[in-house]
């Protein structure tokens, strides 16, 4: 009979405790990179600690630091879209019901977990990675909700309509920045509504606008 490659641990196979202590990580990863104020700074040895693993398990899974920062970030902005995503499409039909519901997302996932908040629109918190990954995950958005215009609004993708969604995804970010920071003084309700207005506002343009840009 042959071995099996995958050795067993009290009858979880190898793969998946290393998903698990994987996952650990992450978990780790952000309380670090989320902690608020002067909190931890985000460290090989200090992750081990948090997630209460051997620093061997570190490489396992991550190259470095570096690549557990880039890991995490990646993992909140997934998970962000993917609900968005699906607040969007469980929604009722009518534009300000998807509109609303992928706000109300948004402003609820970073509300309710700070940390998440923190890693993505803390001024405080940047590096040259960060940076970069802010940048990918804003491109990420604007062409998620340019997708969601065309297929709603029956349009095709063009300069315009590239040009006022990266505008609207950057207008939020900066908004949901003010907001985290104290500069906005709006509740979570009255921030996702007067967000709703603008964008429908914004979103008057994309039956009318030439789609040729």
């Amino acid at each position: 009979m042959g071995t099996s490659p995958l050795r067993v641990y009290g009858g979880v196979q190898g793969d998946h405790r290393r998903a698990e202590r994987r996952a650990q990580l992450l978990e780790a990863g952000l309380d670090l990179l989320g902690a608020s104020g002067d909190g931890p700074v985000l460290t090989v040895r200090g992750a081990c600690q948090q997630a209460g693993l051997a620093t061997r398990y570190f490489y396992e899974s991550f190259a470095d630091r570096d690549a557990l920062a880039a890991a995490v970030y990646d993992h909140v902005v997934d998970d962000l879209a993917t609900t968005t995503l699906e607040a969007v499409t469980t929604a009722g039909p009518g534009e300000r019901a998807k509109v609303r519901a992928g706000l109300e997302n948004i402003v609820r996932t970073v509300a309710r977990d700070p940390r998440r908040g923190r890693l993505l629109f803390s001024v405080g918190l940047s590096s040259p990675l960060l940076a970069q990954r802010r940048l990918d995950s804003s491109r990420l958005f604007a062409a998620l909700l340019g997708g969601q215009a065309q297929n709603f609004y029956g349009i095709t993708e063009s300069p315009h309509l590239e040009l006022t969604t990266h505008f609207m995804v950057g207008g939020l970010a900066q908004a949901l920045t003010a907001w985290l920071d104290g500069t906005l003084q709006f509740d979570e309700r009255g921030l996702v509504e007067r967000c709703t207005e603008v964008f429908l506002a914004i979103a008057a343009g994309f039956g009318t606008a030439d789609a040729g840009g």
